[in-house]
């Protein structure tokens, strides 16, 4: 029995991370949940032993949290819950090493380095799912991290890896040296860690209420969201059914237009025809859409399309030929565009879903495998970075996340740093049911709000959607498969946050931290191995 401690207790620590999280009420379990683990890597001396009980945590973590993406694509769902779990054990495996060459100290040091550096790869290359960033533990607590203006998620991070290694360096003396100095110092300075950051931000946040609060009181523009609640397995790609979808989206828009209205704002792939982008305005179907404009031509218009151009040639790595034509290339894309009646800027998702819209280059041997399941490597091309939409006779200056993107904070500073004074979220969640899911996805949003200090609107297909202060509180929640259109005043400003100025500076250090212990280790392997035989 005793051999099935350390695996049970892998299996709780999982549990407890899975308690913490968002849409819980046991947010605060988080600053506790890393213990088990640490225990189970303080007593385990073999590397695989310790890979095959960190593996089982994340797993169990992964599958509890994220299960509902299975409701989407099971084997993109079944991918993602083992691969990434498998990627998480690297930090702690890394650590583990450390540890053995420099010492306790050293080793619970390091576990900060590497698994911050690991959460900012992960939000950085082509296998990208960083919906588990320690930081989004406190998507539903935003009163605690008000102080995300100046180091984002990843402030979070640090927040929760620093109060489970205090606290378990405190249980580590108690149980040495019982009630000595030294835990009792541990165990107040482990209470310190948790009530100064949240005194912080209460100020933070009374502050940033008060400039809330004078900006409304000044006229604004109005934003009107629309949440069609179009079923995207039966309805939404109906054969028939995608003029009754138009039609929809133009009546429930109007139903909330007045004549300060700015903004119309419906969500991903909300036209239900793929589109040749170059000529929407002789797109026959499309017709019912210019004509919604042309009478209302003082608003725009955004909304998501699913997207295609053509080529003489192949236009990038994403270009596919045209099945039955010589010469001629296609490319795809998840697009949001800013229309008016004569005008119209596009932009292309950048961060793609991995397996669903695309795969990374080195699993491109797999191509054929995920198109049976919905997903492809070269259908949906991307942009290559942040680009407002804007249009000269529009006050909103707007940084458009489609889909997931909303959980890319770095990613996002970079419309900020553009111009852009507002954040719409266009999304479809309807994929993956009632689930906690969609909840998880709008919670993200106040995250967003709070590190740039602005306006989130957020339209999603079948909810959640909503407006969204800069202070991260919701405000006009659209429940769950309802249609529906809200509209709200909202002030075209944003002021450049210490983080939207500078991106996640406290990442991209840790990162260069890592890559030098990892030198030092490096060389410390070599005399060992070489000269100490």
């Amino acid at each position: 029995m005793k051999r099935f401690i350390p695996l049970l207790i892998s299996l709780g620590g999982g549990i407890l991370l899975w308690a913490s999280w968002p849409v819980s009420p046991l947010g605060f379990l988080v600053f506790v949940a890393w213990l088990p683990l640490l225990w189970v890597e303080d007593q385990t001396k073999s590397w695989k032993k310790l890979l095959g009980y960190t593996y089982l945590h994340m797993l169990c973590w992964n599958v509890l949290t994220t299960w509902w993406v299975a409701n989407s694509t099971l084997p993109g769902a079944l991918g993602a819950f083992f691969a990434n779990s498998l990627l998480m054990c690297l930090p702690w495996l890394l650590m583990h090493y450390t540890k053995k060459r420099l010492g306790r100290g050293w080793g619970s040091t390091s576990l900060i380095l590497f698994w911050i550096s690991f959460e900012f790869i992960h939000h950085n290359w082509e296998l990208s799912w960083p919906w588990l960033t320690l930081g989004n533990a406190f998507a539903t607590h935003t009163e605690w991290v008000q102080w995300y203006e100046y180091l984002g998620t990843s402030g979070g991070t640090l927040w929760v890896l620093l109060s489970n290694i205090l606290l378990y360096a405190a249980f580590t003396e108690y149980r040495n040296r019982g009630r000595s100095a030294g835990y009792l110092a541990m165990l107040a300075g482990w209470l310190l860690l948790l009530v100064i950051p949240i005194l912080v931000s209460r100020s933070l946040l009374n502050r940033a209420l008060v400039q809330v609060r004078a900006s409304l009181d000044r006229p604004a523009p109005h934003v009107v969201i629309v949440q069609p609640n179009i079923d995207p397995w039966d309805e939404k790609f109906e054969a028939g059914s995608q003029e009754a979808q138009l039609q929809k989206l133009i009546a429930l828009s109007e139903k909330q237009l007045d004549s300060q209205t700015a903004l119309v704002v419906w969500p991903e792939t909300a036209i239900p025809f793929q589109s040749d982008e170059s000529d929407l305005h002789g797109n026959f179907f499309l017709r019912p859409l210019w004509a919604f404009l042309q009478r209302h031509p003082s608003i725009h218009l955004l909304t998501g399309l699913e997207g295609i151009r053509y080529f003489p040639s192949p236009h990038s790595r994403y270009s596919l030929p045209v099945p039955g034509t010589r010469g001629l290339y296609y490319e795809g894309y998840n697009s949001a565009l800013l229309m008016d009646s004569n005008k119209v800027a596009i932009y292309h998702k950048s961060k793609l879903v991995p397996g669903v819209e695309t795969l990374p280059g080195f699993l491109r041997f797999l191509d054929k495998l995920f198109e049976k399941f919905g997903g492809t490597t070269s259908g949906y091309a991307r942009n290559s970075g942040a680009e407002v939409l804007a249009a000269a006779d529009c006050p909103y200056r707007v940084a458009p996340a489609v889909c997931y993107e909303s959980i890319y904070g770095d990613y996002l500073t970079g419309f900020m740093r553009k111009g852009a004074n507002l954040i719409c979220v266009i999304t479809n969640d309807g994929w993956w049911g009632d689930t906690p899911g969609y909840r998880q996805h709008m919670n993200y949003a106040r995250l967003r709000a709070i590190e740039s200090r602005t306006w989130v609107v957020r339209s999603a297909n079948t909810g959640i959607s909503c407006f969204i202060d800069p202070t991260g509180q919701v405000l006009d929640p659209q429940p769950w498969n309802r249609a529906t259109s809200i509209r709200m005043e909202v002030p075209a400003a944003a002021s450049m946050t210490f983080y939207t100025r500078h991106g996640d500076l406290l990442s991209r250090g840790l990162l260069v931290a890592s890559i030098l212990l990892l030198a030092v280790d490096g060389v410390l392997w070599i005399l060992h191995t070489f000269f100490h035989r």
